[in-house]
């Protein structure tokens, strides 16, 4: 699978599972909806009063897993706050993500909530029960 169809694959299908480790080296998985992927690198969001913020602010490095008929796209990386307005705009406005206009608050108080990362320089393998015992093949993105 190319860069290019891994990006096609997650953002057709863009709830992931995010693994990180706690202070302790707990580590911890979540699904969790994906804003959008490319050549610009993997962008989610969370909140600032969530676990997940804390342990990315802690150790930004990360696996995200995708899914879809039975392909795995794992990516490894590390993960960067991106707090520029653009990007917090976009989220914003998008439709995918009117969900965060229900909380109630305004733009002010959600730029002060909503943490925006970006994983950047991944890399990236693909997993199916075909392939199960073959050596990984790693594709940087």
């Amino acid at each position: 699978m190319t860069k290019e169809e891994m990006f096609k694959m997650m953002n057709e299908n863009p709830v992931m599972h995010l693994a990180t480790v706690d202070e302790n080296g707990f580590p911890h998985v979540r699904g969790i909806l994906m804003f959008k992927a490319g050549q610009d690198g993997i962008i989610f969001h969370t909140g600032d009063f969530k676990n997940l913020y804390s342990q990315l602010m802690k150790n930004p490095n990360v696996e995200l897993c995708f899914q879809c008929n039975g392909i795995q796209i794992r990516v490894e990386g590390k993960v960067e706050l991106d707090e520029s307005d653009e990007l917090f705009e976009e989220v914003y406005n998008h439709p995918s993500r009117a969900f965060l206009k229900q909380w109630g608050q305004t733009v002010e108080e959600l730029r002060k909530l909503i943490k925006i990362y970006r994983l950047k320089n991944g890399k990236a393998h693909t997993w199916t029960m075909a392939d199960n015992f073959k050596p990984k093949e790693y594709i940087d993105l």
